[in-house]
């Protein structure tokens, strides 16, 4: 599992004097920066295919309060991937400096094609790469169907 240590500063605090729930959005899309980059996903690979990644969603569940000054971890792993690596899902974990669960979160995104502004697969070489991500126990294969949340699609304003 890849870990990302962090220290809760001041702009991370909201009115109630605790970690801000944009602050772990924004803890855990640095992880996941930091994951991509260290199994060979830097800018300069994905800006040399033309692709960067999107987020479709992101399911957080909070347990426990944190406090500035304080440091948390956050984890990540992978717990689906399609078999062209277009789609993909992690899960990440925050944790206090004691071991505490303070939060979990489920991310599902793609890759798009930064010219076409289209999703895409993944290059064969980042593919391959893609198979040394650390995953989850309940790691699956993910499909187009496993993107659609049923009831929900978009509804323009009349």
């Amino acid at each position: 599992m890849y870990k990302k240590e962090f220290e809760i500063r001041w702009s991370d605090i909201d009115a109630n004097g605790h970690l801000a729930n944009s602050a772990y959005t924004n803890f855990m899309s640095h992880a996941r920066m930091g994951f991509f980059m260290t199994y060979g996903f830097s800018m300069k690979d994905l800006s040399s295919f033309s692709i960067g990644p999107v987020v479709f969603y992101e399911h957080t569940y909070y347990y426990k309060e944190s406090f500035i000054g304080k440091p948390i971890t956050v984890t990540v792993e992978v717990s689906g991937l399609s078999e062209d690596g277009m789609f993909f899902k992690f899960e990440h974990n925050l944790y206090d400096d004691k071991g505490r669960h303070l939060a979990s979160s489920d991310m599902l995104g793609a890759w798009i094609d930064l010219n076409s502004r289209k999703l895409t697969v993944l290059p064969e070489l980042l593919l391959k790469r893609s198979e040394a991500f650390p995953k989850t126990k309940h790691f699956k294969l993910l499909t187009k169907e496993d993107t659609r949340v049923p009831g929900k699609s978009p509804k323009n304003l009349s």
